[in-house]
């Protein structure tokens, strides 16, 4: 059975709803093929309205006491926490996502953020002394939100909440292929009380709205998550105005197994990479898409990882990719001959944009398997002949942004880790930290997120010399 089709006909701006005056654009569901929703895009007039809102409201929340900046937060997290399941129903209808991920990963998650993004900000050092100057951290003014399909919800929430904990004013763009969460964002906003203006949406292109919100006079800072291809172009346009950019860009992180592993450790190890790679089908910035092995345990992983891939049944645990277009960039990987292939064919649903969950073995380290990011169900084992050639091994791509190391010996993990050039290493599955930084190291991006350092990220520093 068909669901209702969703129409989004006005945008959120100054705390009213306006009607768009851009043309409507179709949201389709990738799991059935069908279009779900319909939105209304934004024209030049109204972004420029929605600026507009951002700056008129920006001096008095800024001036906003913290305590209250504080409060409106865990309103807005009580707020979405009571539609936990709305918003895990639109997350599975425009993305695809399976239901109980929809929930876990896409909503739970960034609840968890917001919680404790309200618990940074009550501890939040906005002023120090040092000798004769009292150094200010004062928010920078307009954020410009620009965020991407592959987690609707949580992109949004990672940039937007720690911008209002800053005291800044925010202006959301979220991706065209999955706007309808970030409606229902909207009148979360709206619910929990946040003055007009504070929090604004509009809808459209990355070409149109996105690039006139980046190079628009009143916008002070653009955060966007997106390919590293566009992360240039994102940065080259918000330089003409020297307005401040975070970006958080394409990843090829590597989970590096080192030679102490124990058989219980490494089965540990293939198990979580798999997970890991193969989650929102493999639609993760951060997907360890590179498992690194010691050469003599290469046979005893690749059975490993066949038995974990097996486990991913395509329309059950594993959900589509976002589009036709994505499907046939990741089937670009999926070439006979490339590597070794670990995984077999298996049976695809008849509709959606599913592609098969594939392991390769003994690829080459140069290879676009290994070098470029797939974005995708596709995992690639590369031997190291020592310790020394895994980090090597991980280091030799142009991103840096998430990773992985298990070794037995933890009291060595730390000195491992700092090896690897990379803004985040998980050691041995540890849990993912809401209080942690979150960026890129090289072509992975600028800046960082999430946190306390999310909100020191839009935050400009004023030395007074008393």
């Amino acid at each position: 059975m068909t669901a209702e089709l969703i129409r989004e006909p006005a945008l959120y701006i100054g705390g009213d709803w306006v009607a768009g005056g851009g043309s409507e654009c179709e949201v389709e569901n990738p799991a059935t093929e069908e279009t779900t929703g319909v939105v209304v895009q934004a024209s030049p007039a109204e972004v420029d309205q929605a600026v507009g809102a951002a700056r008129a409201a920006f001096d008095g929340w800024a001036n906003t006491p913290v305590q209250d900046r504080v409060d409106a937060l865990r309103r807005l997290c009580d707020v979405i926490a009571d539609r936990a399941e709305t918003f895990a129903a639109l997350i599975t209808r425009e993305q695809g996502s399976p239901p109980p991920l929809a929930r876990k990963l896409h909503v739970d998650t960034p609840l968890g953020v917001i919680a404790r993004t309200a618990d940074a900000l009550e501890e939040f050092p906005f002023q120090w002394r040092r000798d004769n100057s009292v150094i200010l951290r004062e928010p920078v003014g307009v954020v410009a939100a620009i965020t991407p399909w592959n987690l609707p919800l949580h992109q949004i929430i990672v940039k937007v909440v720690p911008a209002l904990a800053a005291g800044c004013t925010v202006v959301l763009k979220p991706a065209a292929l999955t706007p309808l969460t970030a409606f229902e964002l909207a009148r979360a906003f709206e619910a929990a009380g946040f003055p007009p203006g504070v929090f604004n949406l509009v809808t459209g292109g990355g070409r149109d709205v996105g690039d006139q919100l980046t190079r628009h006079p009143l916008v002070d800072h653009v955060s966007f998550t997106g390919s590293t291809a566009v992360g240039r172009q994102v940065a080259a346009a918000a330089a003409d105005t020297v307005k401040g950019v975070t970006l958080e860009l394409g990843g090829k992180s590597a989970s590096v197994v080192l030679s102490d592993v124990s058989d219980e450790l490494l089965a540990k190890a293939v198990k979580v990479t798999v997970a890991n790679c193969f989650l929102n089908g493999g639609q993760t910035c951060t997907a360890l898409s590179r498992l690194i092995v010691p050469t003599s345990r290469l046979a005893q992983v690749e059975e490993l990882a066949a038995a974990a891939a097996a486990k991913y049944v395509p329309g059950e645990r594993l959900g589509p990719l976002i589009s036709a277009g994505q499907r046939k960039e990741v089937e670009s990987f999926l070439v006979p001959g490339t590597a070794k292939a670990v995984t077999g064919a298996v049976p695809l649903p008849e509709k959606g944009h599913f592609v098969t969950p594939t392991v390769y073995s003994e690829v080459d380290p140069d290879s676009r398997l290994a070098q470029e990011e797939v974005f995708g169900p596709v995992l690639s084992i590369l031997a190291a002949e020592s310790d020394d050639h895994a980090i090597e091994l991980a280091n030799d791509s142009i991103y840096g942004l998430g990773g992985a190391l298990w070794i037995e010996d933890k009291e060595r993990a730390l000195g491992w880790a700092a090896r690897i050039r990379t803004g985040q290493i998980d050691v041995n599955a540890a849990p993912f930290n809401p209080r942690a930084p979150f960026g890129g190291y090289k072509q992975s991006g600028l800046g960082r997120e999430i946190g306390d350092y999310g909100i020191d990220d839009v935050l400009e520093v004023k030395a007074v010399q008393l």
